[in-house]
């Protein structure tokens, strides 16, 4: 079961306390900016990590500035449309996260605090290369200020190309169900505390390892990117 931390009090908290109950994620952005499109990001994770346990989910964005703007934005980041809050009742939900950045002031209920990005890149955010931007923010902990430059942007990027290039040379073999204990590690890592940078690891260390069939790695990729959302499988059937 996901776990995620409540910045009120800085203990770990269950996602959704209600098996199968509604939850309700609302993304609180400040404004259009690289730190606002952290806050989307992390809630995009909690969805689709709640989905993926079984949790329905209701996702809203709750943006006083620039929302069409901020959803444009999101979209170019591979980050799956919110609702509109506005004149939402609710639906009965079990549990209501509150996505927001750290230091703010945020709604009564759970709060999932998001660190400052700094941005030295050269352009502004919306320039860059967005599935790169979206895995240098993945790389770090929520929690963790980040500052995206062009050395970031530019490794990222060059992991991008080989985890797409490898992802669609894998397809080539012959299927191969992900390994109980590399599914066990991938769920260990995002259900405590939507830990994305545990789950990196855990596809590098898949990646490197002589033992697994192509099939099987192809498998975890794609099981992973269910999480990420870096459209791992995007070279599948292009020439080699």
């Amino acid at each position: 079961m996901l776990r995620i931390t409540d910045a009120r009090t800085g203990e770990l908290v269950d996602a959704a306390p209600a098996r199968r109950g509604l939850t309700r994620v609302e993304a609180h952005p400040r404004g259009l900016d690289p730190t606002g499109l952290r806050v989307l990001l992390a809630a995009d994770l909690l969805v689709r990590a709640l989905e993926l346990g079984g949790t329905p989910v209701w996702a809203l964005l709750a943006a006083e500035r620039q929302p069409a703007e901020l959803r444009a934005a999101a979209d170019a980041l591979g980050i799956r449309p919110f609702e509109d809050d506005e004149g939402a009742a609710g639906l009965g939900e079990a549990q209501v996260l509150h996505v927001v950045e750290e230091r703010g002031a945020g709604p009564d209920g759970v709060r999932v605090a998001v660190a400052p990005v700094t941005w030295s890149a050269p352009g502004a955010p919306n320039e860059a290369d967005q599935a790169a931007l979206r895995l240098a923010l993945l790389t770090h902990p929520r929690s963790a200020p980040v500052v995206i430059d062009a050395d970031a942007l530019a490794r990222a990027g060059d992991t991008l190309a080989r985890w797409r290039s490898a992802v669609a040379d894998w397809a080539r073999g012959p299927s191969r169900p992900v390994p109980d204990a590399v599914r066990a590690e991938l769920r260990a890592a995002w259900e405590e505390d939507l830990d994305t940078a545990g789950v990196l690891g855990a596809l590098r260390a898949v990646e490197n390892d002589p033992e697994l069939a192509d099939g099987a790695r192809f498998e975890t990729y794609a099981y992973a990117d269910r999480l990420l959302g870096l459209d791992l499988a995007r070279d599948l059937g292009h020439p080699a």
